[in-house]
């Protein structure tokens, strides 16, 4: 069983999806892995990946509204606010999400459905540099 780890950084403008799909076909593409799974983590708390529609961007323009009306900024109740008003509603739509995917490789391929596409959903108003690790595990 071949096995291949590799990191990249993305770099976010704030709030918003940000769609990594290409980076890590070119991670399995590198591990010689035609059959198997990919991966993928983020390195924060306060972000977070997503499976979703790439075809049409109103998909996420949607998803985004949503997150912002199930948990909001600026909400009484928030005791973790030291990084300010989206501190603690970040954590919170990190942890209903998740920070990890696994996706099948087969024929040296991410098993992704026709308009399907991984995104890094970064949930704080400011620009960030966000971490990843991929490992590629198969024959």
């Amino acid at each position: 069983m071949k096995v291949h780890t590799a990191s990249f950084a993305v770099g976010t403008r704030g709030k918003g999806t940000y769609e990594i799909t290409d980076r890590i076909e070119a991670v399995v593409a590198e591990s010689g892995v035609r059959r198997g799974v990919a991966t993928v983590f983020v390195r924060h708390t306060s972000c977070s990946l997503v499976v979703m529609e790439n075809a049409d961007p109103s998909a996420r323009t949607d998803l985004h509204a949503f997150f912002d009306r199930l948990v909001p900024e600026d909400a009484p109740y928030f005791v973790h606010t030291y990084e300010g008003p989206d501190d603690m509603p970040s954590h919170i739509r990190m942890v209903l999400t998740d920070v990890d995917k696994n996706i099948p490789v087969i024929d040296g391929r991410l098993v992704l459905g026709t308009w399907q596409g991984l995104f890094l959903f970064e949930h704080r108003r400011a620009p960030h540099s966000r971490r990843l690790a991929v490992t590629v595990m198969g024959e």
